[in-house]
């Protein structure tokens, strides 16, 4: 069969593409850790640095994570469909994790300083980002993982899945982009403009992290970089049609 040839090779250009992504998607988070450590004084559970703990969390768990997690399956073509969906639905539990941190840490941050909460554009796009990122987890899981769902069920909502995945992907990235901003406005204020040094560096992870999203955008994007069908998902779509069908099972 023709699937074995399809199934084997790594598309050319996939591997150094996937290269550059997570080299960028380590460089912006080493450089939210050196603008947290240079010009807000580092991070901290018991004292004024909590906030920082928000930013921190948020870059490693809603962006980069969860954009190895949407990689799990261009990486990882030939292995066994099982093995890749727990990988890709770990990943996605622990920048669950690491996010839910983040969330307390800035919630009990703004009640230690009587704060007000979830008032700006910021937080409103980061609560969606992570409530949907919650559900989608949830979902696909039953789905995915949980054995009940049947085949037809998960080749209607796969697609759905996908979407979603890349959406609340991008949403987040939007959603630090905007926090960026606005945790230059309160500190700079009319300074922003004048080239301070924080906001130069502050700019410049800006365009890395809007580069790390067109990175894994393509990435997810080519069509002949898809993990190619796998055998067990044909015989199911297989046992599918003859029970639906109504054929004889005897043809196998």
């Amino acid at each position: 069969l023709s699937m074995e040839s399809r199934a084997s090779p790594r598309p050319g250009g996939l591997s150094y593409c996937v290269a550059f992504s997570q080299l960028l998607g380590l460089t912006v988070v080493a450089v939210t850790g050196a603008w947290l450590g240079l010009y807000r004084g580092g991070i901290a559970w018991e004292s004024a640095l909590q906030f920082n703990v928000h930013p921190l969390c948020m870059v490693i768990g809603l962006i980069f994570l969860q954009g190895d997690a949407l990689l799990v399956y261009r990486v990882f073509r030939n292995e066994a469909k099982r093995t890749t969906k727990i990988l890709h639905g770990l990943l996605h539990g622990f920048a669950f994790i690491i996010a839910l941190v983040g969330l307390v840490a800035v919630f009990d941050y703004h009640r230690k300083k009587g704060y007000a909460d979830l008032y700006s554009l910021h937080s409103w796009c980061g609560i969606l980002a992570f409530v949907l990122y919650v559900l989608q987890w949830l979902v696909g899981f039953s789905f995915f993982l949980f054995p009940g769902a049947s085949f037809s069920l998960r080749s209607r909502y796969r697609p759905l899945h996908i979407f979603f995945g890349a959406s609340i992907f991008l949403l987040s990235v939007g959603t630090a982009l905007l926090g960026l901003k606005e945790a230059l406005l309160f500190k700079l204020g009319t300074k922003y403009s004048t080239f301070e040094p924080e906001g130069v560096l502050a700019n410049v992870l800006g365009l890395l992290l809007a580069g790390f999203a067109l990175v894994m955008l393509y990435i997810l994007t080519r069509t002949e970089w898809k993990r190619p069908p796998q055998a067990e998902e044909q015989a199911l779509s297989m046992d599918f049609k003859t029970l639906t069908e109504g054929d004889s099972p005897s043809s196998q």
